[in-house]
């Protein structure tokens, strides 16, 4: 059987490697001058590769196509992805939230792993296919079946340029429409004294589709925005529906009652000091002139001149502190896309379009998005092993 995979990222790569090994004639084609592009930039270079946590964890990182991907996770597990790069020569380590990475902290190695499987495979590298004719002839050459591994849109540079949207859409299947996900956020007030300023230990929250979301770990401010882990996270959730605002809370460990003990005691014990120099007991140095802006009480007050209603103003503004939200960072610098094929259009045991026998679809070009953590790496295994099974 003639096999054509369009994308040497992780699915791709992993299917060829997988069918070739069933005794297939495998080629791959691949605009890029190498593959595995967008495997070398995640995690940072280094690859976290999955994540082995339990099933229900798991599922509850999906944000979009978790009840369609259950198949495949059941059937390659994290744990059986970990085994199966072991079994390529591929050692690795857990690291903080069960993630899997490389000992080598290289995230070539995995690349190079997974070509290692692939030693019976046919790489057109520098290959941009035009065009998926039907009887599924690739530029001119025929095959038995083909398999869609192009990616999203993030992340252009690597060869995710939406080409399986309309090689899908050739086939008459729908495209949900494609938003960026794990993306920093563009606000309305610009914090350039805060730019590069990280916070730990806070909570975001916003209001999306009627429901209330809400992350906990570091943010980041940037020139225009915010970033970082919970940001990232956050931004996967509302990208679909924008709230107006979303909701920093300074001191997520205390209720608003136990903040103003906290901040009536700092007050009583410090009396004749100005309140930006309590202040520095609650925030980073460079938050505080921000943050009494936005409550507008000037930190060259004495304490003790505070009144009762403006200390329980900045206990409420600790716990609630408001980021007008503009826009999403472009899709260009998400960290993954959410939206793709449909779902319904696809058969969640085998990969295989419900329109068109013999057509595949793995990996992130379908409607499927996870947090970070090694999530969508995990995913994109999942699916091009789901689609292995069918041959």
């Amino acid at each position: 059987m003639k096999v054509a995979i369009i994308g040497a990222g992780a699915s791709g790569l992993m299917a060829a490697g997988a069918i070739s090994a069933k005794g297939h004639a495998v080629t791959v084609f691949d605009g890029n001058d190498k593959c595995g592009k967008k495997i070398y930039i995640t995690g940072k270079g280094r690859c976290n590769l999955t994540n082995l946590c339990d099933r229900q964890t798991f599922l509850e990182n999906v944000v979009r196509g978790a009840k369609f991907v259950q198949s495949a996770l059941s059937r390659f597990s994290p744990q059986d992805a970990i085994d199966y790069f072991e079994n390529l020569g591929l050692k690795t380590k857990r690291e903080r939230g069960n993630r899997i990475f490389p000992v080598s902290d290289k995230a070539s190695d995995v690349t190079a792993a997974l070509l290692r499987s692939c030693q019976n495979v046919k790489f057109k590298l520098n290959h941009k296919v035009q065009k998926i004719q039907d009887g599924f002839v690739v530029d001119g050459e025929s095959f038995d079946r083909v398999i869609i591994a192009t990616g999203g849109m993030s992340y252009s540079a690597t060869g995710s340029d939406g080409s399986g949207y309309r090689f899908a859409k050739s086939f008459g299947h729908s495209i949900m429409e494609p938003k960026a996900a794990l993306v920093p956020i563009e606000t309305g007030k610009k914090f350039a004294s805060l730019e590069g300023l990280s916070l730990k230990n806070v909570t975001l929250s916003a209001t999306a589709n009627g429901r209330v979301f809400q992350e906990f770990g570091e943010m980041l401010f940037t020139g225009n925005g915010i970033s970082g882990p919970i940001v990232l996270s956050l931004s996967s959730f509302i990208n679909r529906d924008l709230p107006k605002e979303l909701y920093l809370d300074f001191k997520p460990a205390l209720s608003l009652e136990k903040l103003d003990a906290r901040l009536l005691r700092e007050f009583d014990n410090n009396k004749n000091k100005f309140l930006k120099s309590v202040m520095s007991a609650l925030l980073p140095h460079r938050m505080i002139e921000v943050f009494l802006r936005e409550v507008q009480i000037e930190g060259e007050r004495r304490v003790q001149s505070i009144t009762q209603k403006e200390r329980l103003q900045i206990a409420k503004t600790l716990k609630r502190f408001t980021l007008p939200v503009k826009k999403l960072y472009p899709i260009e610098n998400a960290v993954i896309t959410s939206g793709g094929v449909c779902l319904d259009e696809v058969n969640p045991k085998n990969m295989q379009s419900k329109l068109k026998e013999g057509l595949y679809f793995v990996g992130e070009v379908l409607d499927i998005d996870a947090l970070t953590g090694g999530f969508n790496l995990q995913i994109a295994f999942a699916t091009a092993m789901a689609a292995v099974s069918d041959f």
